[in-house]
């Protein structure tokens, strides 16, 4: 059995607390990567209709030779495609992509509240679709802050069951992620390191030499204590590797504190702010 630990949505179904994030990594390497993932014991795969990969996704979980069931996949709504008959054709292609009839979480990826007149419950409304036929296991939001989930919540009846934010610790959260708490909503951490950003911090690198382990392992070691579900990105062997190997220490509550205590604000945000950000590609 896996060593990762699994997280129980709202909606009742389960998934892996660590995953293998795919942003960045070009096509003509994803396949590899995922392979290499999931022949290291990931069984959670998180990728986007904007990331230009999905396709590579499903050939690598293809080549990995485990069964559909055995793999979580997530993917997110591309931002060009919110108007309802379009995220029904856009989710189309993601199945087709991936080359499965269903994936395990799909995701809008951006609110985008400057765009399509700002509504983004229609374009929750058109997920729901997704859900109500099995297409897609469980439905959430990438980048919502609490007044979008607010509006979700005075206007929908399905409580999303994650919502993926950029988390780190220069980058706490924490008003998203007490309402996901009080509201059963888990919190995926994009960015977990910060693009590798918190990687020279003193405090962590002193944490790192008491505990023998890297930095980045320490950070990522924070997150899943807090309850974080994350996904870290990479597509040299042994750092994947070394990103799995964090469930054979524990931080203890000053260390943990000492990190959290690291936290800039907005100073520390390295991703664009979701109030604001209305980027549609080409």
């Amino acid at each position: 059995m896996s060593v990762v630990p699994t997280i129980t949505l709202n909606d009742g179904h389960t998934i892996p607390q660590l995953g293998f994030g795919v942003f960045q990594i070009e096509p003509d390497k994803t396949a590899e990567a995922v392979k290499t993932a999931l022949d290291i014991g990931y069984r959670h795969i998180d990728t986007a209709q904007m990331y230009g990969n999905e396709k590579q996704v499903g050939q690598g979980m293809q080549e990995s030779g485990l069964s559909r069931g055995d793999v979580f996949v997530t993917s997110k709504l591309n931002n060009g495609y919110h108007r309802p008959d379009d995220a029904r054709t856009a989710f189309d292609k993601t199945l087709s992509d991936l080359d499965t009839d269903y994936v395990d979480l799909f995701l809008v990826h951006w609110p985008l509240p400057t765009r399509y007149d700002g509504d983004y419950v229609s374009t929750w409304k058109t997920l729901e679709e997704f859900a109500k036929d099995g297409r897609a296991r469980s439905i959430g939001v990438s980048n919502f802050q609490p007044a979008h989930l607010e509006r979700l919540a005075k206007e929908m009846d399905t409580v999303p069951a994650v919502n993926q934010v950029e988390v780190h610790p220069y980058l706490a959260n924490e008003d998203v992620r007490r309402y996901g708490r009080e509201h059963g909503i888990a919190t995926e951490a994009w960015s977990p390191i910060a693009q590798g950003k918190v990687l020279e911090d003193p405090v962590l690198a002193s944490i790192a030499s008491s505990t023998g382990k890297s930095t980045a392992q320490v950070v990522l070691r924070w997150h899943v204590q807090r309850g974080d579900i994350i996904f870290p990105k990479s597509v040299t062997p042994d750092r994947v590797r070394a990103n799995f190997d964090i469930f054979d220490f524990e931080l203890g509550d000053a260390d943990m504190d000492a990190i959290t205590a690291l936290d800039r604000g907005e100073d520390g945000r390295t991703g664009p702010n979701p109030d604001t950000f209305d980027m549609i590609p080409d």
